[in-house]
């Protein structure tokens, strides 16, 4: 099949794409178009306008303070798989970025257009969940920013009000002593997970962060003291997944709570 007609703008600035956003009814942005293009295809999605965003300079930039890295909404998974941008987790961003999908889809998709989709099953999502990452938002009454663990609010549902558009996600630099476990399990390489587990030990909060995507509409997020450091059991996994109000069936909710004990084992040896 083929899109429904729509008319395209291709704005070189955040304002002009802004403008466009909220002057069009029926708008809709466009990044790398690793999902938007097959929704369109299929005409799940009909917009009456494409905004492209991929020229605007301020969203493929990449900036850093002394605690944080702020990473542009149209870098794409490659760049970040590579290691051509500052990585305040000293690696695992790029190991996380590597498993996403194909190479030429990695090579096209971007860490914006992944989290404004809010997909359950996606990767950045879950990880940077876990990474205290906060969502930067621009619209016409200025610029705020939003945790991640906030930003989705149900499948393919966030918190962007009409008008507004995700410009970068801020991620905060860890100590040098923090530890990470990720574990995706899918049928096979490069489709979308099955069941995601991550754990971060950061010392900088004194908390390890748990987190289970791919189990419900939204990431599954804990956090646990420091001192109850120490992997997590199989039954430990099953225990949070069911007290985070797991839905699933029994096999999906083995696949989560082996996701979840292969990261915290990774992430918390014994």
């Amino acid at each position: 099949m083929k899109p429904a007609p729509f008319d395209y703008i291709r704005p070189a600035s955040v304002a002009e794409a802004l403008s466009a956003l909220n002057g069009t009814a029926g708008a809709k942005v466009l990044a790398g178009g690793q999902t938007l293009g097959p929704m369109l295809n299929l005409r799940l999605a009909q917009p009456a306008v494409l905004i492209d965003i991929t020229r605007i300079a301020e969203l493929a930039a990449v900036s850093e303070d002394k605690h944080t890295v702020s990473i542009g909404a149209t870098v794409t998974h490659a760049v970040i798989e590579d290691g051509r941008i500052p990585d305040p987790t000293r690696g695992f961003l790029s190991r996380v970025a590597r498993g996403i999908a194909y190479r030429a889809v990695r090579t096209r998709g971007t860490i914006g257009g992944s989290l404004a989709h809010a997909d359950p099953s996606a990767d950045w999502l879950a990880c940077l969940t876990a990474l205290g990452a906060e969502a930067m938002i621009a619209g016409s009454g200025g610029r705020r920013s939003v945790p991640l663990s906030a930003f989705v609010r149900g499948a393919m549902e966030t918190e962007l009000a009409p008008g507004e558009m995700l410009i970068a996600v801020r991620i905060p630099k860890l100590a040098r002593e923090a530890r990470f476990g990720f574990h995706k399990i899918c049928r096979k390489a490069g489709e979308f997970a099955d069941a995601i587990g991550v754990v971060v030990e950061n010392a900088d909060l004194g908390c390890v962060c748990v987190v289970a995507g791919a189990a419900l509409a939204r990431p599954l997020v804990a956090r646990m003291e420091l001192s109850a450091r120490g992997a997590m059991a199989t039954d430990a996994a099953r225990a949070f997944l069911k007290a985070a109000g797991f839905a699933g069936d029994a096999y999906g909710l083995t696949l989560s709570a082996a996701a979840l004990k292969r990261a915290s084992d990774e992430a918390l040896p014994a």
